[in-house]
């Protein structure tokens, strides 16, 4: 996995989840669920990175 494409990952992941909190605290749920997405988005990023990787080994 490129230290890039974990940070973007990552950094998905974690602005996904600020996001949905906040929007769950305003009663936003449009954007609670475009913040889930993203949150997912990251997650799967994540996760096809990982399995990229683990074909190179």
């Amino acid at each position: 996995m490129s230290a890039g494409e974990k940070a973007k990952a990552t950094a998905e992941q974690v602005v996904g989840k600020a996001v949905r909190t906040l929007a769950h605290a305003v009663h936003k749920d449009d954007l609670a669920a475009k913040g889930a997405a993203l949150e997912a988005r990251g997650r799967m990023r994540g996760a096809k990175e990982e399995a990229k990787g683990s074909f190179k080994r």
